[in-house]
């Protein structure tokens, strides 16, 4: 592994190189949910950048979406590209404010306008609730395009790890609805819950060993877990075709869990036709670039993850 990463990992004392983790519960997901962010929110946005909080509706049945959106201060003549973004946390933890530094910055770099969703979570809501969520949210922002100074055929998706997963879904249901995108951006993205391949298997240490990831998804699946029958829109690896998806953008760990199902991913969307960017980083496991910002592995991420944004958001 990585040694900027290893000693970060070290330094941070949440996680426990080369041991098993104790196996997951719903208490130790409300453990979780307690720990304080790494980041902790910023309440006043740079200079350059203005927020705004705001609830979308929601599908039928379900309730409004809070979502926080970013623009910059300055007006600017015409429409501006915009990302819907989803927040990591294995589809059980975390939030919208998990983003907001990564997308305070992607605003000024860019001049982009970006949808921050606060998703409702598993167990308490499994899929399709925070699927639907986002894809909600998708849809409003390409409806009311124009009131949000947004243009519609600018519209791009992204997330990081669960988020990711959820962008996948939610470019699949785009496609298939007719609502064209421009992007979709995948940082090690969560997309099986099968976990077949060699990758899902291994045991490298607890920032998201296989029995959390499998717990993940049971909670997000709920009665549908392990039978056989879990749709594309809930683990977009299970899609049959991926023909006509917006480009896409994905990077991923080489000590990573999801490495495997990844590449397969990338190679499957290549194989179909679609323009898609793929970055392996090697020696790092799922989320280095949380536990390790300042190592020069994440700073390479980021740099080739800020620049296949620029392209397509400037």
């Amino acid at each position: 592994m990585d040694p900027e990463v290893v000693a970060a990992i070290l330094a941070d004392g949440r996680f426990a190189l080369g041991e098993r983790g104790p196996q997951p519960t719903l208490e130790l997901l409300a453990e979780m949910r307690a720990m304080p962010p790494r980041v902790p929110y910023e309440p006043t946005p740079p200079a350059g950048v203005l927020r705004e909080e705001r609830l979308v509706p929601g599908a039928p049945g379900a309730p409004d979406v809070p979502v926080r959106i970013y623009r910059p201060a300055e007006r600017a003549d015409g429409e501006r590209a915009a990302i819907v973004w989803m927040h990591g946390g294995g589809l059980m933890a975390g939030s919208y404010d998990m983003d907001q530094p990564f997308l305070d910055a992607l605003v000024l770099a860019t001049g982009c306008v970006a949808v921050s969703v606060d998703y409702r979570l598993a167990p308490e809501t499994p899929f399709p609730g925070p699927m639907d969520d986002c894809y909600a949210v998708l849809e409003h922002v390409h409806a009311a395009a124009a009131a949000l100074g947004v243009d519609a055929g600018r519209l791009a998706v992204g997330g990081s790890s669960a988020g990711a997963g959820l962008a996948a879904a939610c470019a699949l249901r785009a496609r298939d609805a007719g609502i064209d995108l421009i992007h979709q951006h995948l940082i090690y993205p969560m997309l099986d819950d099968r976990q077949l391949t060699a990758s899902s298997q291994w045991d490298l240490l607890a920032i998201w060993p296989r029995e959390l990831n499998a717990f993940a998804w049971r909670c997000y699946l709920g009665d549908g877990y392990d039978s056989g029958d879990v749709p594309a829109y809930a683990a977009p690896a299970r899609a049959a075709e991926l023909a006509g998806l917006a480009p896409a953008y994905i990077h991923v760990g080489g000590l990573d869990g999801f490495v495997h199902e990844d590449v397969d991913y990338a190679a499957r969307l290549l194989s179909a036709g679609v323009p898609t960017e793929l970055h392996v980083l090697p020696l790092v496991p799922h989320g280095f670039d949380m536990v390790a910002p300042a190592a020069a592995v994440t700073a390479r991420a980021n740099a080739l993850s800020d620049a296949a944004l620029a392209r397509v958001l400037s």
